[in-house]
């Protein structure tokens, strides 16, 4: 099995991109703006959390030591 070192700071990286498409989701799914607000937003902070995530997981999967 392969193992791989996670730093603090990467760890809180993960987390503040996974809360963001988290809530990109939330916002698509809820009531509480009209249509068009809750697409803009949700759609905007589902791709900011998935993009950022691509390159903190090919760092973390590309580290070899």
């Amino acid at each position: 099995m392969k193992q791989h070192e996670v730093t603090v700071p990467q760890i809180g990286l993960i987390a503040g991109t996974r809360a963001m498409l988290g809530a990109g989701i939330a916002l698509l799914l809820s009531e509480k703006l009209t249509a068009e607000q809750r697409r803009a937003i949700g759609w905007t902070l589902v791709a900011v959390g998935a993009l950022t995530t691509i390159p903190l997981v090919l760092q973390l999967l590309g580290e070899d030591e």
